[in-house]
């Protein structure tokens, strides 16, 4: 067991949390964020993604583990494309459906996530191109890390067995999104769940990684205009 990956580890399962949520308090006390605070966040996100993939990535090569066990290869091509595929659409539907879904209730409307969503999501051509490339690094980097590195390395740790290395990966993802509350943590793990055993089935980061990209391009893309019309509707409602 290496020193430096156990202070990896307790990074992304203690600092990383409480960072999070020390963000998102931050932003739920503002008013409103304007243009420049948007590309800030975006800008610092992409920046702190790829120091902490290039950390990780560094280690593990320092360590001697393979791309191979990184998942950054591709062991059987068509699998991987149809798996793909087929995770891309269902994330999509999943999305679609939690969208309609939460703006057809209007208690669930003036939760903490909308308010967060509406915060932070793009407004403008710009905003969204920046968008673009946050989604894409996170994707990538976030792949690496979870379903990479800390994947490989429990199931490593726990004797070989895959399960483990798919529970303790999906686990200490959920726990990066602590600030989305109990159900948020929930769902964040069933989903991590999903991606953790892909990963192991295909022996490759492709497919979750298109499902991770898939996830928060659509939300971040279709929420903002679907969450303002639902709290327009609700406006109107409640004056009449």
């Amino acid at each position: 067991m290496h020193y430096d990956f156990v202070l990896i580890l307790l990074f992304f399962a203690i600092a990383v949390p409480l960072l999070g949520r020390r963000r998102v308090r931050q932003l739920l006390a503002m008013p409103d964020t304007t243009k420049m605070d948007r590309l800030a966040l975006y800008a610092s996100t992409i920046a702190f993604q790829w120091l902490a993939a290039a950390v990780v990535f560094w280690r593990a090569n320092a360590h001697g583990i393979s791309a191979a066990q990184l998942g950054l290869v591709i062991p059987n091509v068509r699998l991987t494309l149809i798996v793909s595929i087929c995770l891309a659409g269902l994330i999509l539907a999943n999305q679609l459906a939690s969208l309609r879904r939460l703006t057809a209730h209007s208690e669930e409307m003036k939760g903490t996530i909308v308010q967060l969503a509406l915060k932070i999501f793009p407004r403008d051509n710009l905003e969204r191109l920046v968008f673009f490339a946050l989604v894409s690094t996170v994707a990538v980097c976030e792949e690496l890390i979870y379903r990479g590195f800390v994947q490989y390395v429990f199931q490593a740790w726990l004797w070989g067995v895959m399960i483990a290395g798919v529970i303790c990966s999906a686990a200490l993802f959920a726990l990066a999104h602590l600030y989305q509350g109990v159900r948020g943590l929930a769902s964040t793990f069933v989903i991590a769940l999903l991606f953790a055993g892909v990963r192991a089935w295909t022996g490759s980061l492709v497919a979750p990684l298109v499902g991770h990209f898939v996830a928060d391009l659509t939300v971040g893309l279709l929420a903002p205009s679907r969450l303002r019309a639902a709290q327009g509707t609700q406006i109107q409602t409640n004056r009449r």
